[in-house]
């Protein structure tokens, strides 16, 4: 009996060692939304995210639990599965799961995500070159990036086009501008008498404030003209979604933080009249 007792204290402190290295977070929320003068639905959204690590190697896996499209037949899906590992000034990243994500359109005449292969493995080497941080990912693209006098800086050399982005914070302000295969966007934002203002090139505008404890959000979005989908080439360049023209809408969304620890948030939109209310939890 007591050799059993103690094979069971074993079993039970390797067990507890084995999971004191995995980290485990996720979301859920709840939304109704009256639609305008469309019916009213319901929706939901979880998602978990698993976190192991060891030493200097840490695996990333997110899972989407009510995951409902055709392919998956309704049952939860994985949405990320990476590993990073460390072998002195280099890291080693491997993406193993191919996303193929629509993405979002943040306005303008944009094009939504690709469902190109993403899967890949890159290598980062922290080399002693001032600030400077060099990587280089299984397609041959090269990145150099660092932050010199306040200012981030990152250049990626690729056959798809070079990306050049630079931020920074002047006379409190956040500026950020991106210049990928000769198309430039940029953004500002900064706080005025405890508002908290942006404005991208989409011609976006987002206001946040504080409103008697709770948070209001307003933000103005520009019209959206349709663009045809453009398909893929081989050699890694991908294609994009078509995307469906849009009228400018603006949008104004208050929540608060419950005692009970979620969030309570409603959000009135212009684009058709509708007004969406959604309880979320984070933990």
């Amino acid at each position: 009996m007591k050799k059993l007792i103690a094979l069971f204290a074993v079993s039970a402190v390797a067990s507890t060692s084995a999971i004191a290295g995995v980290a485990l977070s996720g979301t859920a929320s709840v939304s109704y939304d009256d639609n305008g003068s469309a019916a009213s639905s319901t929706s939901y959204d979880a998602d978990l995210s698993f976190v192991g690590t060891t030493g200097g190697t840490t695996v990333t896996i997110g899972m989407d639990v009510d995951q409902s499209d055709a392919v998956s037949g309704g049952s939860p899906g994985i949405t990320g599965a990476t590993m990073a590992t460390t072998i002195g000034p280099v890291t080693v990243s491997a993406d193993m799961f191919n996303e193929a994500s629509i993405g979002t359109s943040s306005g303008g005449n944009d094009r939504e995500g690709t469902a190109a292969e993403d899967t890949g493995v890159s290598i980062s080497l922290d080399a002693p070159i001032g600030d400077a941080t060099l990587a280089v990912d299984n397609d041959g693209a090269v990145t150099v990036s660092g932050t010199w006098s306040g200012v981030t800086l990152s250049h990626t050399s690729e056959s798809a086009g070079d990306t050049t982005t630079a931020s920074a914070a002047i006379a409190g302000m956040d500026v950020s501008v991106t210049n990928e295969a000769g198309a430039t966007t940029w953004s500002l934002g900064t706080t005025v008498s405890g508002v908290a203002l942006t404005l991208a090139s989409s011609q976006t505008v987002t206001a946040t404030f504080g409103l008697a404890g709770n948070t209001m959000v307003v933000t103005s979005n520009p019209a959206r003209t349709a663009a045809n989908r453009v398909p893929g080439v081989v050699g890694g360049i991908r294609g994009t979604r078509a995307v469906t023209a849009r009228a400018s809408f603006a949008t104004v969304a208050i929540s608060r933080d419950l005692t009970s620890g979620a969030t309570l948030a409603a959000t009135y939109s212009t684009l058709d009249d509708s007004l969406t209310l959604k309880a979320s939890v984070a933990f």
